[in-house]
């Protein structure tokens, strides 16, 4: 018999450690190879740890709350064979097998969204786990809060149960006033009060069904929140004629699925020419860190995928403006199926520049997304509708027939003003109507 050593895997080159929310096989139970053993948390992203064996789970060394650090070994499975021999040979798990790998990309971007909060430390004797901080920062607990809380774990560390227990009991107890003091001051004329917005409790029924938001619902809804109150939204929409790129589809998608194995969508046709307005106006292709402008180098194109069970997750085509059409159907098809799929990794969600979203794919003709933080714009996709239209030519204008779309853009009026976004939106549309329809691909 041999025994394989399950270490902590590798999750990214800024997590060093991370905490054990639950156990999901007892020792003595039998294991498949790829079958979860573990659930683990640390600030970026949830995942299970798989094994790479079949066997025994013979020995279990820590426990749930605990804090491992990558590379430990936190378990010991017995497999058929001769042993290996010594411990060093035995491979790690598998880092890419992350089921919620979706919780990486939000749970970065509103890190980094809150970059002036101040951030839960570790202090004298109290230690506490990424899981702990994590929960503090969803739940707006103060450091003074935390230090304050009495822990139950080791050494009295505060654990899960610790500072959710301490959330439930904090919202049902009313807060107590602060003393203000009084203070004269000048009467003002003509002050006007800003009302107190109170949003009214949801008060179901009965017959009413209450569906709790799944983790990565929540981590959704503060993304979105932060990004509402990080950046200043505006939009600029217009509408662009794709006759050109529709009838040269048409015309070559059977060759090219023939030829690549892989079909041709309008999405890389997009992409292409999203990431040629990018490089034309860079400005774009920028994000905000405090009071600097951070100019990004590459142009990383998001491509926001809808999922079966409703969620959204943002794959990212790396260096999309280096990429030929033949390139980017590979690129969006192979993100788009393994999306749907929950097959990927941390760095395939890492490192966008600028997003898009596909919002034609449900009937809509246009939208205004929300940016992804840290990005500055985001472009929407609007259905493509055969309409008639206005055509000019030498001899005059008639109405003819002609297959059109929405553009929809949305970005960071702190540092995009009206004349550049819209700027790159109408290079965006003029890209498209210039298609090339003697184009080889």
């Amino acid at each position: 018999m041999a025994k394989f050593e399950l270490k902590l895997p590798k999750m990214g080159e800024s997590v060093a450690e991370a905490t054990i929310t639950s156990w999901l096989k007892e020792v003595g139970e039998t294991i498949e190879m790829d079958e979860p053993i573990v659930e683990i948390a640390t600030d970026k992203v949830d995942s299970e740890v798989p094994s790479e064996v079949d066997g025994i789970l013979i020995e279990r060394f820590f426990n749930t709350d605990d804090v491992v650090q990558v590379g430990e070994v936190i378990a010991i499975i017995e497999t058929d064979g001769d042993d290996g021999g010594s411990s060093e040979e035995s491979v790690t798990a598998d880092s890419e097998k992350i089921e919620d790998v979706v919780v990486e990309q939000i749970e970065e971007t509103i890190n980094i969204a809150k970059e002036t909060v101040t951030p839960i430390v570790s202090s004298g004797n109290r230690f506490y786990s990424p899981l702990v901080k994590n929960i503090a920062k969803e739940e707006g607990i103060s450091q003074d809060e935390l230090d304050a809380i009495q822990g139950t774990g080791k050494d009295g560390r505060v654990t899960k149960n610790d500072i959710l227990g301490y959330v439930e009991n904090k919202g049902s107890k009313p807060k107590s006033q602060p003393k203000v003091e009084k203070e004269v001051v000048a009467p003002i004329q003509n002050k006007i009060e800003t009302p107190k917005i109170v949003t009214p409790a949801a008060i179901p029924s009965g017959e009413d069904e209450i569906i709790e938001m799944t983790r990565m619902g929540k981590l959704v809804a503060h993304h979105m929140m932060d990004s509402i109150q990080t950046s200043a939204h505006v939009q600029s929409f217009i509408e662009a004629d794709v006759t050109k790129i529709w009838n040269w589809r048409n015309k070559v998608k059977n060759d090219f699925q023939n030829r690549e194995g892989e079909k041709l969508t309008f999405t890389p046709i997009f992409m292409e020419v999203i990431a040629k307005a990018l490089r034309d106006y860079p400005m774009m292709n920028i994000s905000v860190q405090g009071d600097n402008i951070i100019k990004k180098k590459d142009i990383n194109l998001g491509m926001a995928t809808a999922l079966a069970d409703g969620n959204l997750i943002v794959p990212v085509i790396k260096n999309a403006d280096q990429l030929n059409l033949v390139g980017m159907a590979k690129q969006v098809n192979n993100l788009a199926v393994r999306a749907r799929e929950n097959q990927l990794n941390p760095d395939d969600i890492q490192g966008g520049t600028y997003t898009v979203t596909n919002v034609g794919s449900f009937g809509s003709i246009m939208g205004t997304p929300i940016i992804n933080q840290p990005q500055v714009g985001i472009l929407a996709l609007g259905a493509i509708r055969k309409v008639p239209a206005v055509i000019e030519t030498s001899e005059g204008d008639f109405i003819g027939i002609r297959y059109k779309m929405f553009l929809s853009h949305s970005y960071d009026h702190r540092v995009v003003n009206g004349a550049l976004g819209g700027m790159f939106v109408k290079a965006v549309k003029d890209y498209l109507e210039a298609w090339d329809v003697n184009r080889e691909v």
